[in-house]
């Protein structure tokens, strides 16, 4: 990974989900930035402002609020991180990918830093973690349910 988690941060979370799809698939739809919207619900829209490559910037929205981000992760189907940046926050996200025959392991850690994360701890780290499982599970069923060969 490109650059770390934060583990001095006040918000941390991860977690780790078996989807029953190939890699591929799992990696395509996560990396679809611009379709983040067809299955995440939390998300309202996503716009990767270039290619798909280390250093690109993306702009997106999640429960109303917009984040400006960018990738400093993409290692094919094995890494895929970016950090972010909203008013009075900003976050480093990561995901690992572990394919186990038609099966993918997917672990995902996010740190949370700024004023906001300092201030009001507890709520920003109770909505990470359910974020962050919510978006597991949402990756899941797209995965799991994505029907065109890759």
């Amino acid at each position: 990974m490109n650059i770390q988690i934060n583990n001095n941060a006040p918000v941390k979370s991860q977690g780790t989900i078996e989807i029953n799809a190939p890699v591929d698939i799992v990696w395509h739809v996560l990396t679809e930035i611009n379709e983040w919207h067809t299955w995440q619900k939390s998300v309202s829209e996503s716009v990767l402002e270039a290619k798909l490559n280390e250093g690109t910037p993306f702009k997106w929205k999640a429960n109303g609020i917009s984040f400006r981000s960018i990738i400093h992760t993409i290692k094919p189907k094995t890494m895929f991180g970016w950090t972010g940046k909203t008013f009075g926050a900003s976050a480093i996200h990561n995901w690992v990918f572990i394919q186990n025959n038609d099966i993918t392991i997917v672990n995902v850690e996010e740190s949370l830093q700024g004023v906001l994360p300092r201030l009001f701890k507890k709520y920003f780290q109770n909505n990470l973690a359910k974020g962050m499982q919510n978006n597991l599970e949402e990756l899941k069923i797209a995965s799991e349910n994505f029907n065109i060969k890759i």
